[in-house]
């Protein structure tokens, strides 16, 4: 019979995190999976630690391949999965005793292509509400990326998410760019068939300085490199939304200005020099669509204000 899910966890010079990661998986009270763990090339002793919990229980494969991005990874641990779902933990957060079982169950009483969990954060020791939330959504794939796009219940990391394995028979993640949740995270929900979620906590996002995204809590981590591939990321989205979503396209421009007047007040509040590229880069393109959005139906009163702070509205002869 085939195995319900495989769980893909890439793993990179953890070695004083990675093992409470592998723990939280075998932890599970939902038992038919794999646990495939691949290795990206560590220096230190991340991958012996994997290959120590290969040896006491068989359901661990281990994956050791040379130093790539994060989507290389994921798609080598992709091409040896055999179950019939996948989800992805990283390898410095934990996950809930029953999170495979809750996210299985949303996805088979539903016929979802994808189910998603609510997810809480560990920071500086204490355990705080990411996203969490009450309702029970049935989704379609308009409805589930405009959810995602708000940000308000859930976002585009992959984890948290149970997908079937049939979605990366024609997506699968980019073999360039640090950051690939933002580059290809979108166009499963966007493929999907039916979307549920449930905003229970049964994922912990654990934040440290080491994080691949630590600029998400603390501005001043901000960088030239990471916001450029940000912007060509969310310009991309809106095209690519645009035409497989062709009804929510507006929304999809409407998100992506929106980080840019976000980007524009943190770099310009926190005196950010190395990136005043990126900040002119900001106001032109927002100077340029100053009216689509500034009059746009989804746009909150505080992106007003930083509009008429921050951007020079043209003047009309």
């Amino acid at each position: 019979m085939q195995i319900k899910i495989s769980v893909i966890m890439l793993t990179y010079n953890r070695e004083s995190l990675v093992a409470s990661a592998i723990k939280s998986i075998l932890s599970q009270t939902f038992r038919d999976f794999e646990f495939i763990i691949v290795d990206n090339g560590s220096t230190d002793k991340s991958g012996v630690i994997a290959e120590e919990f290969a040896k006491q229980d068989s359901r661990i494969k281990v994956v050791h391949i040379q130093k790539s991005n994060i989507g290389t990874g994921r798609n080598t641990g992709l091409d040896v999965a055999e179950g019939e779902y996948i989800t992805f933990i990283d390898d410095d957060d934990i996950a809930e005793p029953d999170m495979l079982e809750f996210l299985y169950r949303l996805a088979e009483d539903n016929s979802a292509d994808i189910s998603i969990c609510g997810s809480s954060k560990e920071v500086g020791g204490k355990i705080l509400p990411n996203y969490v939330f009450d309702d029970y959504m049935v989704m379609t794939a308009s409805q589930a990326v405009v959810e995602m796009l708000k940000r308000k219940k859930y976002n585009v990391a992959m984890p948290t998410k149970l997908l079937r394995k049939s979605m990366f028979n024609k997506i699968r993640f980019f073999s360039i760019g640090n950051y690939d949740d933002i580059t290809v995270g979108y166009r499963f929900l966007a493929n999907a068939s039916k979307v549920v979620a449930y905003g229970l906590p049964k994922y912990c996002f654990c934040r440290h300085l080491g994080n691949n995204s630590s600029f998400t809590t603390n501005d001043n981590l901000l960088n030239p490199v990471q916001l450029d591939e940000y912007f060509e990321a969310f310009r991309e989205r809106t095209e690519y939304l645009s035409e497989v979503l062709p009804d929510i396209g507006d929304y999809a421009r409407y998100s992506e200005w929106s980080y840019m007047i976000s980007m524009c007040n943190k770099i310009s509040k926190n005196n950010l020099i190395s990136c005043q590229r990126q900040l002119e880069f900001v106001r032109k393109e927002l100077e340029g669509h100053y009216e689509e959005f500034y009059n746009c139906p989804y746009i909150e009163e505080f992106e007003r204000e930083f509009m008429r702070k921050y951007i020079r509205k043209p003047q009309y002869v």
